[in-house]
Parts: C-alpha cells; structure tokens; sequence
C-alpha cells in the first residue's frame, strides 16, 4: 500500500513540475489530478503536501537561473551586480500584493474556491483570455524586451494581475504573462519575470502552509513530501527549458486552447458525476 502512495506522490510530483510553469494551472491541475488518484494521507497533510511540493519547483528555477540571480557573483562586475540587486528589487515589490491577499484570506479562499468547478470555468476563461490578448498583440513591438527596461511601476502592476492565481485555475504563471504583456513586456522577458516571481511567492506560501500544519511529520509522511519535491525539482528543470525555447518562435495560444479543451472536459466529468 505505501509503495502505492509513494507512486501517487511522484505522479504528482511530475504534474507540479510541467504545470506550474506552463500557463495551464498547477494547483488546477493537482486538484483534478488527486480527484482520480486520492492520495490516501489526512486532509491536513495534503494540502500542506499540494502547496509545499513547489519549493522543487523553485529549486529549478534557482538552479537554471543562479548566476542570474546570484548578486554576489565573483563573475559579476559592480554594475552586474547592482543590476541583479535591482531586479530582486522589483521581483519583492511584485510579491506585495498577492503576498498582503494571501495572507490575510488563505483560508478563506481555500474555502470558496478549492474545488473542480471553479478550475474548469478558470481554465476557459483564461484560456479565452490567452487567444484574445495573443491575437491583439499580433504585430505589435515589446517595449519591454530586456529585465533592465522593466521598471518598478510595471514590476508592481504585473504583481497585481499575479492576484488573480490566487483562485485556482487562473494559473500563477498564466496571470502574470498574460499581464505582463499587456503592459508591454515581450514573451521572454514575461516568462523570465514569471519564473523569479515565483520563488519568494512560493516559498512564502509553503512556510504558510508548513506553520499551519505544524513541524510533526510521520516518517512516511516526510517520504512522500520528498518523492513530491525531488520529482517536481527535475521535471521543472525540463519545462523551463522547454517553455523557453518554444516562446522564441511561438506564442502563448496553443495553451489557451489547451485549457479550454480541458475545462470543458472537466465540467462535463464532474456535471455527468453529479447529474448520475
């Protein structure tokens, strides 16, 4: 039997890792994933489990990105390294708003939206949304195509649309690409800002989760978290890049159809189970 669980958590371990940087929802993707699996742990632990299996995921993005990031690199001139504290600078002023909201109505939100329906009505209309905006900003030049020319306003604003994912099935990584290209920012500079977006954002959400669970694990519990972050850290590793490459000569509606495909799938699974 546990031999069984461990195989769901690494299952779930490989959805985190390709949906939470794919615009398509991660949390809306694990939700429906455990509808059909059922990890059999306690309702505590599993959504700490949901929530705290993406620090693999961000362990990817420092990984692929450390030099990036890293304002103390000895391979860094001063200016380099003024720049990267720069733009720590506006990924932390971006975590303002969702982090102030998710703060305050975590459980509230967990209790109002946690649940398939509202995945699939958000998978559709972010998916919609997708089209939409793809097909308004055909033609049109970035002003933004570098992370030095985005500015702390647009830094702020496109933390402001990362809000939105607060719902699941909006898609972290969806609301804030599709706002950052509202505002001008071109594909890679959106998904880039995306991807650095998400370690204080996910990191704060999993000490949230782990405080409000509390540090008392079994030892089949702590197994099951680290098959879940391990599986989602290398799994991770090969979405970015692959989600890189594709928007170099791609753009974003291919996953807007993809999501509404699979919302209408969804209600109609879960309207057929409720309907017999």
């Amino acid at each position: 039997m546990q031999i069984i669980e461990m195989f769901k958590a690494l299952l779930l371990g490989i959805v985190e890792g390709i949906t939470e940087w794919l615009p398509i929802s991660s949390t809306g993707h694990m939700i429906l994933v455990d509808e059909f699996i059922q990890l059999q742990v306690t309702d505590a632990f599993k959504e700490m489990f949901m929530v705290v299996i993406q620090l693999g995921a961000i362990l990817a993005v420092v990984f692929l990105y450390f030099h990036k990031l890293n304002p103390f690199s000895p391979k860094k001139t001063v200016a380099e390294k003024k720049s990267t504290f720069i733009l720590w600078m506006k990924v932390l002023i971006a975590c303002i708003p969702a982090g102030i909201i998710g703060i305050l109505f975590d459980d509230q939100i967990d209790k109002i939206f946690y649940n398939a329906w509202v995945v699939a009505a958000m998978l559709i209309v972010y998916g919609i949304l997708f089209i939409v905006i793809e097909n308004w900003n055909q033609g049109k030049k970035a002003k933004v195509d570098t992370l030095k020319k985005l500015t702390y306003k647009t830094a702020m604003y496109i933390g402001i649309f990362q809000v939105l994912a607060l719902i699941p099935g909006t898609s972290r990584s969806g609301a804030t690409i599709l706002g950052a290209i509202l505002l001008g920012t071109s594909r890679e500079v959106a998904a880039e800002f995306t991807f650095f977006l998400a370690i204080p954002v996910m990191a704060g959400a999993s000490l949230l989760k782990i405080l409000k669970f509390g540090f008392v694990f079994t030892s089949f519990e702590v197994i099951i978290l680290l098959i879940g972050m391990i599986s989602a850290f290398f799994v991770s590793i090969l979405a970015i890049k692959f989600l890189m490459q594709y928007i170099k000569k791609n753009d974003f509606k291919v996953f807007g159809w993809y999501r509404i495909i699979l919302g209408i799938i969804v209600l109609a699974y879960f309207g057929l189970c409720t309907f017999l």
